[in-house]
């Protein structure tokens, strides 16, 4: 009891004291360190946390990243087809401006010609007007209107020079015509003084001749002497053989025809 008592002395109080403070204090730091591992455990969270959002704003930005090359390399490849493109357009602009300086140009010579085709076209009319006077006296009537149908034509203004051209083109090819082909036609032709009907045998441009109905009389057009002679009888079965000829009543064959021959006339 006395052993006792001495322990539950003062220096029994004082372990006891040193006990409950180390035990407060462990108490304490046990909280402390709990508090500080929570609040850690908290940063770490805020850490992770805020780690997480740092990745997906960088994995947004490379997704946009690719997005936007994407999209440039895109613009890119629209671009150089803009640019081929625009190259195209310049090159058909640069052969537009050519083909318009080259028409500007045939305009221009158009011109000219224009100013020399007219003269030249009058000129041909008259050097047919020409031809036909000193030809054979054969649809005098009809050719004579062409020449004067021509001359009207080109003082018309409706009508354009390529058709006033053409029309002139078309007198010379019926003029031509008449020297590859034969003709029989019926008129009234003075003989001696007397106007007669007559049968006109007509072999391209080489021979006019001419016999009465009753075929007692044949004659040519003598274009040395620019007049109708007679023939001599010997004559007369070959232009009437010509008349059935180029009436088509019968095939053709061999004729004689005078030839502006000066026996013709005895």
């Amino acid at each position: 009891m006395e052993t006792l008592n001495k322990r539950n002395g003062p220096v029994g109080r004082v372990g006891t004291l040193v006990l409950l403070v180390i035990g407060g204090f462990m108490t304490g730091l046990a909280g402390a360190q709990e508090r500080v591992l929570k609040t850690a455990m908290q940063v770490r969270s805020a850490a992770d946390q805020s780690s997480q959002q740092s990745q997906q704003q960088i994995d947004n930005l490379a997704n946009q990243t690719t997005e936007l090359l994407g999209d440039f390399r895109v613009a890119s490849q629209a671009l150089d087809r803009i640019r081929v493109y625009n190259t195209h357009l310049q090159s058909l602009v640069n052969d537009q401006e050519s083909i318009k300086a080259d028409i500007q140009a045939q305009i221009d010579g158009a011109d000219e010609i224009e100013q020399s085709i007219i003269p030249l076209m009058f000129t041909m009319i008259d050097d047919l007007g020409r031809m036909i006077e000193l030809d054979l006296p054969f649809n005098l009537a009809e050719r004579r209107d062409r020449i004067t149908g021509l001359r009207n034509l080109m003082e018309d203004a409706n009508v354009t020079d390529s058709e006033k051209y053409r029309r002139i083109m078309e007198a010379y090819s019926i003029e031509a015509d008449f020297s590859r082909n034969m003709e029989a036609s019926t008129a009234n032709l003075e003989i001696g003084g007397e106007s007669r009907e007559v049968n006109f045998f007509r072999l391209g441009r080489v021979m006019l001749a001419y016999q009465t109905l009753d075929r007692s009389q044949t004659g040519f057009y003598n274009k040395q002497t620019r007049q109708w002679e007679s023939l001599p009888d010997s004559y007369r079965k070959h232009i009437t053989e010509g008349l059935r000829v180029a009436r088509k009543q019968a095939a053709p064959s061999l004729l004689t025809v005078p030839l502006n021959a000066p026996e013709a006339s005895q």
